[in-house]
């Protein structure tokens, strides 16, 4: 089994300003020389682990990192005001033509996945290739079956009755609308608890063995408030993607190389997403897990992601 690549420290950071008021961080790993990879963290909001380095090879890539608008590093912290899918879009845009980037590699999972096609869907011409995980197209199917009765709730109704006892939903509210408004309330007390209480669902849902590291790092305050003031400002929002967009728009993509990866007992996003993106993607590979869940984190899953790296990496070590 391939292990992630040992822990390594950026050679270069920003802060780059994009649309107001957010300030990006970003980050560069590796090789300065390398072929150019962008890994776009999860969430939306989750923010970058160190260990989102160690998936590529250093010597072979040129690994740009950062945190999305409101999340990680970036300021300011947890910030809603222009924070869209178009908008991170375009920051890809500015990191990339200030980096001096003609074509990268797009590396995502999650929510990470939606935006690499959406990106690629709107700039096909500046990616060159696509490693995509735990598929999520955001479409209400996939909101529903995680963060209502009878999805997820059916296999986890422990972590789900933790879940629902976070907030009061008032009459006729959804989960997400219930957790929006709470998130939003005068009370302080109140708003951490509702933050720790969604990032503690998703966390406790993300691998198929218990992972207390994972939980904690997931539910860590500065990351809860992010993660969940985030993910519940763009679900309320549709992701701001018109139903179904992504795969509709798949044609834009489908000569474009890829690896997508993705585990078999994934509760967060099933594994029926990368089998539909797939079956409009033909020059992709798709790769079942057959023994994980849905974080990248996990030992096969990991080693999948490694693997595509290096896979991805020869096609290209003699034309970059």
């Amino acid at each position: 089994m391939q292990a992630l690549y040992p822990d390594i420290k950026p050679f270069r950071s920003h802060h780059m300003a994009v649309e107001p008021p957010h300030i990006l961080y970003v980050e560069e790993a590796g090789n300065p020389d390398g072929i150019p990879v962008v890994f776009l963290h999860g969430g939306p909001g989750a923010g970058l682990s160190p260990k989102a380095r160690c998936f590529f090879d250093p010597e072979r890539y040129r690994i740009i990192l950062f945190d999305q608008r409101g999340s990680g590093r970036s300021e300011p912290h947890a910030c809603l005001e222009n924070n869209t899918t178009q908008g991170l879009i375009t920051d890809m845009e500015v990191i990339r033509d200030s980096l001096g980037i003609e074509r990268w590699i797009l590396f995502g999972g999650s929510w990470g996945s939606t935006l690499a096609l959406a990106y690629a869907q709107c700039y096909p011409e500046r990616v060159n290739a696509m490693i995509l995980r735990g598929i999520f197209l955001c479409r209400l199917r996939e909101l529903n079956w995680f963060y209502c009765e009878g999805g997820a709730s059916r296999i986890f109704p422990d972590y789900w009755q933790d879940f629902t006892e976070g907030v009061v939903r008032r009459d006729k509210e959804s989960w997400i609308e219930a957790y929006h408004r709470a998130l939003h309330a005068d009370n302080e007390v109140a708003r951490m608890a509702a933050a720790k209480a969604w990032s503690q669902w998703e966390a406790r849902c993300s691998t198929l063995r218990p992972n207390h590291d994972i939980e904690e790092g997931m539910t860590s305050p500065h990351a809860a408030v992010s993660m969940s003031h985030i993910e519940t400002h763009y679900f309320m929002n549709g992701a701001f993607l018109e139903e179904n967009q992504l795969l509709k728009n798949m044609d834009r993509i489908a000569h474009i190389p890829g690896i997508i990866v993705h585990g078999r007992y994934d509760m967060i996003c099933p594994l029926e997403n990368a089998v539909e993106v797939h079956r409009r993607w033909l020059a992709a590979e798709l790769h079942v897990v057959r023994d994980a869940g849905h974080s990248a984190y996990e030992p096969s899953i990991a080693d999948a992601l490694v693997k595509a790296t290096n896979d991805i990496a020869d096609m290209f070590d003699d034309v970059m």
